[in-house]
């Protein structure tokens, strides 16, 4: 199996539909990797796999896993009806020099201009060996979803700049949400306080919410 980088969309595109219908076992053995008994302790372990398999080269630098074709892979975890098993980490919110940052220049606007979505059995009852990968979805949005995206963006970053980060909650914006992201919560970085003052405060993310990518799986099977 060829994992050194895809020349092109159709090459990427290609690779994704051909490891569809396989198992995570039978992919992990193709590629000579051994599968963890859960993911308890290798959380990313399946979307590691994937880009493996694809030949993504960014890991965790925040750009595209293939910037070079402009596109973003998202592993995402479904139930046996196709839905949406959890909420779709995009990138870290910027929590101080962000004054001037907009929408148009944001990480989560360049992160989601185009991505190629794998959905993967991830129902815990299913052995992790014997999970299925689906069919690609190569997604772009479309100028409703992206105003939909825009409009939370702005939303949440208000709150930040304006110090306002202690009222975050995760029921603020319909598809796009702020939430904790580190490795526990112990996890510290600079913020913003009310009075202008840089506060200690959790590393926030951004996280797409279950309904909007299932919408992004609807229209396309559907289609």
């Amino acid at each position: 199996m060829k994992t050194d980088s895809p020349s092109s969309e159709t090459e990427l595109l290609n690779r994704a539909k051909s490891i569809a219908g396989l198992t995570l076992g039978e992919l992990a053995t193709e590629l000579n990797l051994s599968v963890p008994p859960n993911l308890k302790r290798n959380k990313g372990w399946v979307g590691q796999l994937l880009e493996i398999a694809l030949g993504a080269k960014a890991g965790s630098k925040p750009e595209q896993d293939f910037s070079h074709l402009g596109i973003e892979l998202k592993t995402i975890p479904i139930d046996a009806q196709g839905y949406p098993l959890e909420t779709t980490f995009v990138s870290l919110a910027p929590l101080v020099q962000n004054s001037g940052v907009n929408w148009a220049h944001s990480h989560v606007k360049h992160k989601l201009s185009k991505v190629l979505w794998i959905p993967v059995q991830g129902e815990r009852r299913i052995p992790l060996a014997e999970r299925y990968i689906g069919a690609p979805v190569l997604w772009q949005p479309d100028a409703e979803q992206e105003n939909r995206l825009r409009r939370d963006w702005e939303e949440l970053m208000d709150y930040i700049v304006l110090g306002k980060v202690h009222q975050i909650n995760a029921t603020l914006g319909e598809v796009l949400q702020l939430r904790p992201k580190g490795a526990n919560n112990k996890a510290r970085t600079q913020g913003i306080g009310r009075k202008g003052e840089v506060i200690e405060t959790l590393p926030l993310g951004f996280y797409l919410r279950k309904e909007f990518t299932a919408e992004i799986l609807q229209n396309y099977f559907v289609a």
